[in-house]
């Protein structure tokens, strides 16, 4: 006989961010009977059709793997229904869920969301945190409904964000801070003792997609927000400018509060091993990690080494 205390639960989740909730829900009392995650996608040189994280993970734990195109279709729907899970718990799993999903097991669905809701609902809310200069963030596991991010919350769990954090650096501390409040929130679901709280929708902001162009480094902008950038899209689109023709990456900078030259913003003021300094609007960047066209990534001090002319001051990105 099932422990009523132990929930059937059905995961759906695709990145490494979200396996790392199932490893969670896999470690506790409850019963992960299924997974669902998007299907196989091209990845790598050879665009061989790879498998998600939570995939990955499933299979090895012999859990069944479901990967519909879409949860409108009446196929899957009727696939979902037949599992009669008590709950479903999303966990970055890229597919919207329609209404007939969110009312099909017994608890509904709650969400795993890396932001402090009503702040940052939608799709990127880890790089929009950064980029906007947030000193805060945390996760949020929030019960779904028809709207964006917009159900009561259930529980929170908050950590700083600190100078030197990127997206991948905030994720993977998310990760860790996320999973005791799940864990609390389907205690007290099998309990019967949930409060959920209504999200003030006047505090409520949007964290659009993001997309590669946005990635393209303005000059024109002042150093700060530009440095914020570079974390926030690190590692992925992952900031860049052209200089002499040549698409160069940025991985780390600090912002400078004044001009180092007088120079037009892009232009390259001094480069040596303790950085790249580029004008700004605004004030400086110091670039300290950057990557050529099919290299990897390198500091300021081993790329001199064979590329001191390209790097000269004066010569201008963008």
């Amino acid at each position: 006989m099932q422990d009523p205390a132990s929930l059937r639960i059905v995961f759906a989740g695709t990145p490494a961010f979200a396996a790392s909730f199932l490893q969670t829900l896999l470690d506790s009392p409850h019963r992960v009977i299924a997974a669902y995650t998007q299907p196989d996608r091209p990845a790598g040189r050879g665009k061989r059709l790879t498998a998600s994280p939570v995939k990955e993970l499933a299979l090895n734990q012999q859990i069944p793997v479901f990967q519909p195109f879409s949860l409108k279709d009446g196929e899957a729907q009727r696939e979902l229904a037949a599992l009669n899970a008590d709950l479903m718990v999303v966990v970055a799993y890229g597919l919207i869920l329609p209404q007939a999903v969110l009312d099909m097991p017994r608890y509904g669905c709650i969400n795993v969301h890396a932001s402090l809701l009503p702040r940052w609902r939608g799709a990127a809310p880890i790089q929009r945190a950064i980029e906007a200069g947030d000193r805060e963030s945390g996760v949020t596991i929030m019960q779904m409904d028809a709207g964006l991010d917009t159900g009561a919350m259930l529980a929170k769990a908050s950590c700083p964000i600190g100078d030197e954090d990127n997206a991948a650096s905030l994720l993977d501390r998310l990760s860790d801070i996320g999973r005791q409040p799940l864990l609390d929130v389907l205690q007290a679901m099998a309990s019967g003792q949930l409060e959920p709280e209504t999200q003030d929708e006047s505090q409520a902001t949007y964290a659009h997609k993001i997309q590669k162009q946005e990635a393209q480094v303005d000059w024109r902008e002042n150093a700060t927000l530009i440095a914020r950038k570079l974390r926030a899209f690190n590692p992925f689109p992952v900031a860049f400018s052209e200089l002499q023709g040549q698409r160069i990456k940025f991985y780390r900078a600090e912002a400078l509060p004044k001009s180092a030259g007088d120079y037009p913003p892009g232009s390259i003021a001094a480069a040596d091993e303790s950085g790249l300094v580029v004008e700004c609007g605004e004030g400086s960047l110091r670039i300290l990690e950057l990557q050529m066209p099919g290299k990897r990534p390198m500091t300021i001090g081993e790329l001199l080494l064979g590329n001191k002319a390209l790097f000269a001051p004066g010569h201008r990105f963008g």
